[in-house]
């Protein structure tokens, strides 16, 4: 199909009255029409169509459609027959009442063309400029980000379950496109182990039967690859998505003694966030946080949060699991700052802070990063009767430290930690901490002088000042706006389905995270314009009896 340029057409005034007359008091569709427009147009689409060819349906429609769809959850089919049957999609659609719709097939088409072409996040920034033209949404203000985790549309595997389905995925997709060279290749008894689905209560018992189970399964999986790649064999066939997942995760689970195929202990095993676990969406991996475990993906989510506009999520970043919170916080202010919609202060807990973040975030793009940083984890500090780092004065030009009873340090040489961050190593004079009257209050070793370690001076000031000020009242009231943030997750989860993935694969879930980030904030808009207040925090009958509460 191919994209004609068109204007979008106006509302049929027939439309129109119908519309107004069964929603007098206004409907969320209606008024985003009447407020904000369509949101889309048509030339943002033309990188995904071709300009010859069959006409398409209108691309501007089908974006609103699914918008509308995340709005509401819908199905596809559901979504098509709401396009055909309901007066407000029809308003906020520009169509006809007599306007039959189309095939929900449309929808799942439109999302491929979206992946393929990479448009997904301009649908979310196409948005976002309406907002900021319409005075909703400002640059320079408060953001707040946190993560949460998605689970992956597939259900848990066993290793040995995962393996029997990554063989019996590889067979089902050969038999489907050269099955006469598969059927040469194949004994009888595959059948009976590969025609059905793998699940654990038909698995055998006993750790040695099922050993045995996943060696034979190895074993087969062995030959099969071994013939896909044979020169004689049709090159395409190793091309196939299957035979890749197959590949690899025989490399994960399995190496060869002997010209016998093992199974590998679990101790050998790649790590867990490298493997996948179903075939059938190799891009899902094992996540875990704090007590929470999982296989799928993490969003992270960032909003607005300045009391005298909506709270719009301005940016949504999708990732495999295993992906730390810190590893996101540089990518999400070049993106926001691409989109020109940087703050001034970003709110985050401590999974997004480190005291390089906190420099690279304030030189870069002048965004004050504020969250708690990680403590200093020395007895000194811990018991809180010691000299801990803040109780030593450091001299960044001569390059020395005088500690609290007014040494100074013999040793200042930079070098680098486990994690490759530029460090500088301190010591002092072994026979001036010897003699030091308070050497029990510095260090717990029998002769060795104090050491201490540095980050580079710029990220050791602001993790020092870090530390000081999240003891305050005042910090904590500042940070405190952050706890928002949880409310809007939970907003996400219960009404828009955050947490489950509606499609398979990395490419797709990010879209749907986009989607869902744009129909909340379609959400969100109406109440704002409808003067809706947020809600307040609930509270259990209990807890509301406390004095504080009073």
């Amino acid at each position: 199909m191919s994209l004609q340029p068109q204007e979008i057409s106006p509302v049929p005034e027939e439309t129109r009255r119908v519309a107004h007359a069964a929603f007098p008091k206004g409907n969320i569709y209606v008024r985003m029409r009447d407020e904000i427009g369509t949101i889309f147009d048509d030339p943002m689409f033309e990188p995904v169509f071709p300009a010859r060819g069959q006409p398409a349906d209108s691309p501007w429609r089908l974006a609103l459609i699914t918008v509308m769809q995340f709005v509401e959850g819908l199905s596809d089919r559901q979504a098509a027959e709401a396009v055909r049957g309901r007066i407000d999609w029809k308003y906020a659609l520009s169509l006809e009442l007599t306007n039959p719709g189309g095939d929900a097939s449309v929808l799942c088409e439109f999302r491929s063309r979206l992946i393929e072409g990479g448009v997904g996040p301009a649908l979310l920034e196409t948005m976002l400029s309406r907002f900021k033209e319409r005075g909703l949404l400002k640059a320079r203000g408060q953001q707040r980000t946190d993560s949460t985790h998605v689970l992956a549309a597939i259900r848990t595997l066993n290793r040995l379950e995962s393996v029997g389905e990554t063989l019996r995925a590889a067979l089902n997709s050969l038999a489907t496109v050269a099955p006469d060279w598969l059927s040469s290749l194949v004994s009888p008894d595959w059948f009976e182990r590969y025609a059905t689905r793998i699940e654990e209560y038909r698995l055998p018992k006993g750790e040695v039967a099922r050993i045995a189970l996943g060696e034979r399964i190895g074993a087969d999986g062995h030959v099969l690859l071994a013939a896909v790649y044979e020169p004689s064999a049709p090159s395409w066939l190793r091309e196939l998505p299957a035979i890749q997942a197959l590949r690899l995760a025989w490399v994960h689970q399995y190496f060869v003694e002997d010209d016998a195929v093992r199974w590998r202990k679990a101790a050998d095993l790649p790590p867990a966030g490298t493997r996948f676990d179903s075939p059938y969406d190799t891009d899902a991996r094992y996540g875990n946080k704090r007590s929470t475990t999982w296989t799928g993906y993490k969003v992270h989510v960032t909003e607005t949060c300045d009391a005298d506009a909506p709270h719009l999520i301005v940016h949504v970043e999708t990732t495999p699991a295993p992906v730390t919170d810190s590893d996101m916080t540089a990518p999400i202010h070049q993106a926001l700052a691409d989109k020109g919609l940087a703050p001034t202060t970003h709110l985050a807990d401590a999974g997004y802070v480190d005291a390089e973040l906190l420099v690279i975030s304030q030189t870069k793009h002048s965004i004050e990063l504020l969250g708690p940083v990680r403590p200093d984890v020395s007895w000194q500090a811990k018991e809180n009767k010691g000299f801990d780092i803040s109780a030593f004065v450091v001299d960044w030009e001569a390059g020395t430290v005088t500690c609290p009873m007014g040494q100074t340090s013999v040793d200042w040489t930079p070098t680098r930690d486990n994690w490759g961050n530029d460090t500088i190593h301190i010591g002092f004079h072994r026979k001036a901490c010897a003699a030091c009257p308070s050497r029990p209050l510095c260090t717990r070793a029998k002769s060795d002088p104090r050491e201490i370690t540095l980050r580079p001076r710029p990220l050791h000031e602001a993790l020092q000042n870090v530390r000081a000020q999240q003891e305050t009242d005042a910090w904590r009231d500042r940070y405190g706006k952050r706890a928002g943030i949880e409310g809007t997750l939970s907003q996400a989860v219960r009404a828009f389905g955050l947490r489950r993935c509606r499609y398979l694969g990395l490419a797709k879930t990010t879209l749907q995270h986009v989607f869902t980030a744009i129909a909340i904030n379609v959400v969100r808009v109406d109440a704002w314009l409808t003067d809706r207040p947020i809600a307040k925090t609930r509270r259990s009958a209990f807890a509301s009896l406390a004095p504080m509460a009073a």
